[in-house]
């Protein structure tokens, strides 16, 4: 597609006729009526490439636009692409010098681009296309681009994604979902220049990695008030990585996340990182988790690596996130309560203001932070007192902010016991995890409770050896379990890979892994959401009997569906050899 490259262009699909123009929630926009997709067949790097400043793109369905794998690929090929005299997709011996694309010319770079309410990934019907888009925007070169109100979805790579520079960048109440599912796993990923880029109020759900991740960023960022929730369906990642200093990540809700809920990275030196007012739930980890040079694995930049101890030197500083700032330590790991309020005191960094939480998982030391109850400030010895307005029975936490420094990891967790020294056990609030489906118009009237339902699904598929193609026998079974999941709208599906024993360990896993995935994809094909189901490869170490038939063989080979959440469901699990594949 040729580059835009006439200033203050507006290409709007929502002035064609059949366009509806109300939207329930401004993150969901209607359906557009005009798409930009490939022919069949067709390899086209980019949707649109925008090469000027003040172009607008709004009310359209772009989707489709990916290359082949390529040695030589230096921009990545996307739905839309923002830059100008932006490198070609092929790097060749007839490639320009970089300096021929001014890049380091910021008046060069396009400005004040808007991409809104348009679906990226997407066609107009819903569908999962056949070929996905590799990339949704990619800002590789623009100052102040605003991306808003649009649905970004089925990408094999990230929804957003920076380059070289993207200073200013405004992502706000969009629907990120379901991205990174063959490729780079995260939803926003930002690199390069971004100072002063905002990503607020937007629905970050069910992409196969990060829901934001800062790599190695040029500038301060703010993460403010989005829904960044289960993510990591592929990879173990934290919720949101940040690396470098003085961003902000506050008031977003965190959770249902493989991984903990923030990682700030030591390397690079990442300091005055402020991570306050964020609310977390259902996590495999700290909810602020501040890593040390000492952990250099591919997993601490990835995931975190734990409660770090009392800092006991200075040289800890610079070796640390955030400056190793203590974490609050309470003076007991319980205090009786006063009538309906208990006073807590504890230590810190001298003057840090602490932000007291009430936790409501029952994981210990360490829980997700779920309620801020409010803010006291250490004295010029660190020590700290509050008063909070809890029942006997709660459980608290808190966490450190020095301007300095940063923002702490959390504190080892206190219980508020009552004044006789009991500790009553208080009713567990009812779950409600949240949706990241768009939002159903109000019913006219109530449907009446359903009635209790009893299911029989089969319990597996099977493939031929060596092999992790879905068989047409296969398939059948996954249309009912399609059936299922899109019938009862609250299940969550653990898709267990299995292989029997013969080859190595490292091959059985990735080969356990692809055969989850090919379940996976076949499911995603048929509308089952990504956020509702998660790939757990096994490889050869659960085998279902000791012999070394051929029949048994056959049976180690398959991907076991396991149901979580079911509410009450009577389930019955069928086991099933329509599709065994004897070698």
């Amino acid at each position: 597609m040729p580059e835009i490259t006439a200033p203050g262009l507006v290409i709007d699909g929502t002035t064609q006729a059949g366009y509806e123009g109300e939207a329930l929630d401004p993150k969901f926009p209607p359906a557009p009526v005009v798409s930009l997709t490939v022919a069949p067949g067709q390899e086209v790097a980019r949707g649109l490439s925008i090469a000027a400043n003040d172009v607008t793109v709004r009310g359209l369905s772009i989707y489709g636009f990916w290359t082949r794998d390529r040695a030589t690929q230096t921009t990545p090929p996307s739905d839309i692409f923002i830059s100008a005299k932006a490198p070609p997709i092929d790097a060749s011996p007839d490639t320009p010098p970089l300096s021929v694309f001014r890049l380091e010319e910021a008046e060069v770079a396009p400005q004040g681009v808007i991409i809104e309410q348009n679906w990226l990934g997407l066609p107009p019907n819903e569908e999962m296309p056949d070929q996905l888009s590799a990339f949704g925007v990619t800002v590789f070169n623009g100052v102040n681009a605003v991306i808003r109100n649009n649905r970004i979805e089925n990408h094999e790579g990230s929804a957003i994604i920076t380059g070289f520079r993207a200073d200013g960048l405004q992502v706000s109440e969009n629907a990120i979902l379901t991205n990174g599912l063959a490729g780079m796993p995260d939803a926003i990923r930002l690199d390069g220049s971004v100072a002063g880029a905002q990503i607020t109020s937007n629905l970050i759900c069910g992409n196969d990695g990060s829901g934001i991740y800062l790599f190695k960023p040029d500038g301060s960022v703010q993460i403010r008030d989005n829904a960044i929730q289960y993510n990591g369906r592929r990879f173990e990642r934290a919720a949101v990585y940040v690396m470098g200093s003085d961003h902000q990540v506050i008031d977003n809700f965190i959770g249902y996340q493989p991984g903990p809920g923030i990682t700030v990275a030591a390397y690079p030196a990442s300091h005055r990182n402020l991570l306050r007012s964020n609310t977390f739930a259902d996590l495999d980890g700290l909810s602020i988790d501040l890593n040390t040079q000492g952990n250099t694995e591919v997993r601490d930049f990835q995931k975190g690596d734990g409660p770090n101890p009392p800092r006991n030197s200075h040289n800890r500083r610079p070796e640390t996130g955030n400056g190793a700032i203590n974490a609050p330590q309470f003076d007991s790991y319980t205090f009786p309560a006063s009538g309906s309020a208990v006073t807590v005191t504890g230590r810190a960094d001298p003057g840090a203001e602490i932000d007291l939480y009430q936790v409501i998982e029952a994981e210990f030391p360490f829980s997700p932070l779920t309620e801020l109850l409010g803010t006291v400030q250490a004295d010029g010895d660190g020590v700290f007192t509050a008063s909070l307005e809890v029942p006997a029975g709660s459980r608290v936490s808190a966490i450190a902010t020095d301007p300095t420094y940063g923002t702490s990891e959390p504190a080892a967790v206190a219980t508020v016991q009552a004044a006789d020294g009991t500790t009553p056990v208080l009713p567990m609030p009812t779950p409600t995890p949240p949706s990241c489906a768009p939002p159903e118009p109000p019913p006219v009237v109530e449907p009446p409770p359903p009635e209790p339902i009893i299911l029989e699904v089969p319990r597996q598929i099977h493939f031929a050896l060596d092999r992790y193609n879905i068989s047409p026998e296969s398939a059948l079974v996954l249309d009912q379990i399609a059936a299922v999941m899109l019938e009862q709208p609250f299940l969550i599906l653990e898709l267990h890979g299995h292989t029997d024993p013969r080859g190595g360990s490292a091959y059985n896993l990735a080969l356990s892994e692809r055969r989850s995935l090919a379940a996976r994809d076949y499911l995603l094909r048929k509308g089952v959401p990504a956020e509702r189901m998660r790939i757990v490869p096994f490889g050869l170490t659960q085998r279902l009997s000791d012999e070394s038939s051929r029949v048994a063989y056959a049976r180690d080979r398959r991907v076991e569906f396991v149901f979580k959440d079911t509410r009450g469901l009577e389930i019955i699990f069928r086991d099933q050899d329509n599709d065994l594949q004897l070698e």
